[in-house]
């Protein structure tokens, strides 16, 4: 497949954030003398989605989610804490938190030879940029568009539009998404009008109207996908 410009999301696709979460979460609820039970986890992990996909879809802004995901998990279990104070320790372990999906440098490494690459997020500016960097992922990429700082978000035309017109020599048809979000990425890049990548490691049934043009379920595939041997 003849590409140009790869843009990648980064939690799930090259970072595992599901692992860099756990930690973080339980490393924060220790330092506040909060049981970490899997029944909390379990609700914080389904709230904050909620919260997410609100933000996604421009019911919420951002700042609600940052807001709301802890006092709101504390409310529901009768936890005397301060959610705000909890939210600003756990960003900083989240920052801290370099967990790589397998594969992910390597194969970053390669496509760099022949690709431009920039990094697509919904994620926090501060936070996803201290990642890159300490996992070693930030030389390979060109640029990052991190919705904090665009003041728009995937899978918002508007972002991409934003996205594209600060990339040199940019076409629509030599570009291509690569994400696991099938509401964000998938859906972002048949907004935008340039072709997807769904990231798909656990082989998850896609019942969703977003219909990426390919599909993998392990990084490496990406090589042969971009002609890469």
């Amino acid at each position: 497949m003849k590409k140009k410009f790869l843009l990648f999301d980064i939690d799930h696709t090259l970072m595992d954030f599901s692992a860099t979460e756990k930690k973080g979460l339980k490393k924060c609820f220790d330092s506040f003398g909060i049981p970490f039970t899997e029944e909390i986890f379990s609700w914080y992990l389904s709230h904050n989605r909620i919260l997410w996909a609100q933000y996604e879809c421009g019911k919420i802004p951002r700042d609600i989610i940052f807001q709301n995901r802890f006092t709101d998990t504390f409310s529901e279990f009768s936890i005397k804490a301060d959610g705000n104070l909890m939210e600003k320790a756990y960003r900083q372990a989240l920052s801290e938190g370099i967990d790589l999906i397998e594969d992910a440098l390597d194969v970053v490494k390669k496509l760099h030879k022949t690709h431009e690459l920039y990094v697509v997020t919904n994620g926090l500016a501060a936070t996803q940029e201290k990642r890159l960097i300490d996992s070693g992922l930030a030389p390979y990429f060109k640029a990052i568009f991190v919705s904090e700082v665009i003041g728009l978000q995937k899978p918002m035309v508007e972002y991409f539009q934003y996205c594209f017109e600060r990339i040199p020599n940019f076409q629509k048809e030599e570009a291509i998404i690569i994400g696991d979000s099938l509401s964000s990425d998938i859906q972002g890049g048949m907004r935008a009008g340039i072709e997807s990548c769904w990231f798909n490691p656990n082989g998850v049934t896609n019942e969703t109207e977003f219909q990426p043009t390919y599909e993998i379920q392990c990084l490496t595939e990406l090589l042969p996908l971009f002609e890469i041997f």
